[in-house]
């Protein structure tokens, strides 16, 4: 027997020693694995989360997309339906212009009067733009006052006949508009100009 215990004293290693190595081993093997399996798990774990996390991330992107989808139309009907409000009200302030228009076709010329046409059709030009400027339409016409580039255009000079009235407005080709402080259409000029 003591050969026996010196052959497996030479190899250094007892029976219960090889045994726990063994266990060691299988142990370690097992707990890598055990490990694995948790790590797997884990890492399901994970991808699920992200996963509910990226629906739900895009779930508020749709509904988010679709919410300001609707706030656009709503914001394009609203639009549309103030211009058409906008529009109806300067409409309606000109309607009684255009009933006077409409009389003045159908008047018989035969009975009528050259002076009364004149002073009908100025009524009517008074009428409409008082109705104009009570939706913010303002005439310029600026006969003697000082040329303005931003809101007249020239288009001719003719001499002034005193150095005062050099650069003012001699006569109003046409005569401009402007709408709520925009220049809708300048007044066409003639300048005078001091030549001295």
């Amino acid at each position: 027997m003591t050969d026996r215990t010196d052959t497996q004293s030479d190899a250094g290693e007892s029976p219960s020693t090889a045994s726990a190595d063994h266990r060691s081993a299988t142990g370690d093997e097992g707990n890598v694995s055990e490990m694995l399996q948790a790590s797997d798990e884990e890492a399901g774990l994970v991808t699920a989360a992200l996963a509910a996390q990226l629906a739900e991330q895009q779930d508020k992107y749709l509904r988010l997309y679709a919410e300001f989808d609707n706030f656009r139309r709503r914001a394009a009907k609203d639009r549309q339906e103030a211009e058409q409000r906008g529009m109806s009200h300067l409409l309606k302030g000109i309607l009684d212009t255009i009933d006077d228009i409409a009389r003045f076709a159908h008047v018989d010329p035969a009975t009528t009067d050259a002076r009364t046409l004149v002073d009908g059709v100025a009524l009517v030009e008074r009428n409409l733009l008082k109705s104009l400027a009570g939706h913010g339409l303002e005439v310029v016409n600026p006969m003697g006052q000082p040329f303005d580039p931003a809101r007249h255009e020239a288009l001719t000079t003719t001499p002034a006949e005193r150095a005062e009235d050099d650069g003012t407005v001699a006569q109003v080709y046409q005569v401009g508009y402007v709408l709520a402080g925009a220049l809708l259409r300048p007044a066409r000029v003639v300048v005078r100009q001091w030549n001295g």
